[in-house]
């Protein structure tokens, strides 16, 4: 499958784009090879062939899931001007 030179400065125009004579043929060609891989890659005999999420068939490692820091929270909000129940009070903003 190619792709015509009208095909790719209708997408330059839509894009915004202005292009010179020479990057048009050069987009053209491009666009054809790319199109060609494509081709390629649809006449892959893949039947019976289960799809895969990822190529290398990686796993992630999963970490042990523990607390890795201890409670601060007396230490923090000591500096705080009021606290109540563990919470920062703080002035009404809204009536």
């Amino acid at each position: 499958m190619t792709v015509s030179r009208d095909t790719i400065s209708e997408m330059a125009q839509l894009a915004r784009l202005r292009l010179s004579e020479g990057e048009l043929a050069a987009l053209t060609e491009r666009f054809s090879a790319i199109l060609k891989l494509f081709e390629q890659l649809q006449a892959a005999p893949v039947q019976g062939l289960e799809p895969m999420a990822n190529p290398l068939d990686a796993r992630q490692r999963l970490r042990p899931d523990r607390i890795g820091e201890d409670n601060q929270r007396a230490l923090l909000q000591a500096v705080a001007p009021a606290v109540e129940n563990g919470l920062y009070l703080v002035p009404r903003v809204l009536e």
